[in-house]
């Protein structure tokens, strides 16, 4: 029994301005009767265009106005409802002992097959034992990214609590779980998913799943075929993001740039990528093309002098604390031979946020009466210069000397931070997050011929201080 949605619309529209909206009180104004619990499904399903969240009295309010704090913490582990779905889905498919015999090597063989893939750049596609394979083996690590850039986002005011995503190239649903996780219970939140592959049908599990104010919608195209007219209110997305897709694109730059034209005034492009050397160095390509056409680089990657862009290979990324593998991962895992070929847990990755409206996180222009640029490097070889630039890396060393990347938005060559002595003056170094501005204070700069790269030595005598 379907109830007259303009009809219903209207009357949500005039009474969200008067009082909370009760299904019961709007089947009285419906000019065919209707039960409330019909209407109340209704109501659920228009919802995100009427910018309504429903209580847990049953009753729907307009969402508030106004940015999320920022999710605090680190993310240990994958939660256990989440699990719960994937584990479902495995057992509908395959039964209880699906991590056993053929449908258990099937599952692995999906993983080795995959990891191969990615490793050798070869094209990745999805049947449905892949899909799963690849669930079990990514859902944790890609939960917790999306966890940690929902965070990043709500840090510097760019998550709305009214909030409307279009996520190209969804895949089996950790991104979303993450955004989904991070936000409060009273925040909206309207995802729109961009997924051709049989990963969609877990996809959806974890949409049934979802807390009451969190709508998804599945769109089973290509990002490069999907037709803007299905989106609805074409336009206003407050993100586009794109996990770990970028690199099975033909025209990855291109595709980004289509999705401009459905993203909000005051909106972000997030673009996230693996944190190996080819996906990461390649986001950062598109990254460069897209700032090239005219987009503004937000962060973490810096533009500090005027005019000036990187041309250095770009390998930057972001290592978080490793994430507890859960049950259903190491239940495929233990019935192997070798378990840790299985076993995922940690979290690294790369990520740009981009914005048509000129905004930075670090709206810096620099004095060269003042500092150095790290472009001009190979001139100031053995002498000792002051420098401003962001920590673009944990450290990178391997037991020794702590090594992290730094970058002004001028080098064309990499640099690097090394601390050979620590004191209480140049402390922030070690104790910035990533895409934190440092100013450097009489730091030392060599030539490593070996790893061909500037390295800024920051001994004793060197003053590093983290700027707001």
């Amino acid at each position: 029994m379907s109830v007259d949605r303009d009809e219903l619309r209207s009357n949500a529209k005039y009474l969200r301005n008067v009082r909370p909206i009760d299904p019961a009180e709007i089947c009285e104004y419906l000019s065919a009767p209707r039960h409330p619990a019909v209407v109340r499904q209704a109501l659920r399903e228009e919802a995100p265009s009427l910018g309504l969240i429903e209580r847990e009295d049953g009753t729907f309010v307009p969402v508030a106005d106004g940015r999320i704090d920022a999710p605090s913490g680190s993310v240990t582990a994958f939660p256990t409802a989440h699990a719960r779905v994937l584990e479902d889905r495995l057992v509908d498919v395959y039964g209880p002992d699906w991590h056993r015999g053929e449908s258990g090597d099937a599952l692995r063989e999906a993983i080795r097959r995959l990891k191969a893939d990615y490793y050798h750049e070869n094209d990745v596609t999805y049947d449905a034992t892949a899909a799963l394979g690849y669930a079990i083996y990514h859902l944790p690590d890609y939960y917790a990214v999306g966890r940690y850039v929902a965070a990043d986002l709500a840090h510097e005011g760019l998550l709305s609590r009214d909030c409307r995503v279009l996520d190209l190239g969804a895949g089996v649903g950790g991104p979303f779980l993450g955004l989904a996780d991070a936000l409060p219970a009273d925040a909206l939140l309207d995802y729109h998913a961009v997924e051709p592959s049989p990963a969609a049908d877990l996809l959806t599990d974890f949409f049934d799943a979802s807390p009451r104010n969190v709508h998804g919608t599945l769109h089973s195209e290509t990002a490069e075929a999907l037709d803007f007219g299905d989106l609805d209110a074409a336009g206003d997305f407050d993100l586009v993001t794109a996990f770990s897709v970028l690199s099975e694109l033909d025209s990855p730059a291109d595709v980004a740039e289509r999705y401009l034209d459905v993203l909000a005034d005051d909106g972000t492009l997030v673009l996230v990528a693996p944190a190996d050397r080819n996906t990461s160095t390649g986001l950062r390509a598109v990254e460069r093309e897209l700032e090239a056409r005219g987009v503004t680089v937000y962060a973490p990657t810096v533009r500090l002098w005027d005019g000036e862009r990187p041309s250095d290979r770009g390998w930057s990324f972001v290592e978080r604390p490793d994430v507890e593998p859960p049950n259903v991962q190491r239940r495929l895992a233990e019935a192997a031979e070798r378990p840790a070929e299985f076993l995922n847990a940690s979290v690294k990755y790369s990520y740009a946020f981009l914005r048509t409206d000129g905004r930075r996180m670090h709206d810096v222009s620099l004095p060269a009466s003042r500092y150095a640029k790290l472009g001009d490097a190979e001139r100031h070889v053995s002498n000792r210069v002051d420098v401003v630039a962001a920590k673009l890396s944990n450290d990178l060393s391997d037991g020794g000397n702590p090594l992290f990347k730094i970058s002004d938005g001028s080098e064309d060559t990499d640099c690097y931070a090394v601390l050979v002595d620590r004191t209480a003056l140049n402390r922030d170094l070690l104790e910035a997050d990533y895409g934190d501005l440092l100013q450097f204070e009489s730091a030392l700069c060599l030539w490593n011929a070996d790893e061909g790269a500037y390295n800024f030595v920051v001994d004793a005598d060197v003053v590093v201080d983290r700027l707001g």
